[in-house]
């Protein structure tokens, strides 16, 4: 997947640069480009594409907030109050 991103890339920072150089191209040209051929397309794709994985992760996490310890910690739980103590 991210073969595919990075080549994509290749081609728009290489059609931005020919924009820029033309006789008949501008910089700001070069740089809209840019955003509106690679950056944002891209970014909206990747974004798509790595829904399942965000959605397995936070599946995963679920499940280990559901199976661990009440305080988390693994030690068996004290007394939240001490006991209080006389004086003798």
């Amino acid at each position: 997947m991210y073969l595919v991103a990075i080549a994509w890339m290749y081609v728009v920072v290489m059609m931005a640069i020919a924009e820029a150089t033309s006789s008949q191209g501008t910089v700001l040209g070069a740089v809209f480009t840019f955003l509106l051929y690679g950056a944002l397309p891209l970014s909206i794709v990747l974004y798509l594409l790595g829904t399942p994985s965000r959605r397995r992760a936070r599946r995963a996490a679920e499940i280990a907030a559901d199976s661990a310890q009440p305080d988390g910690g693994g030690h068996p739980p004290g007394d939240a109050v001490a006991p209080e103590r006389k004086e003798p």
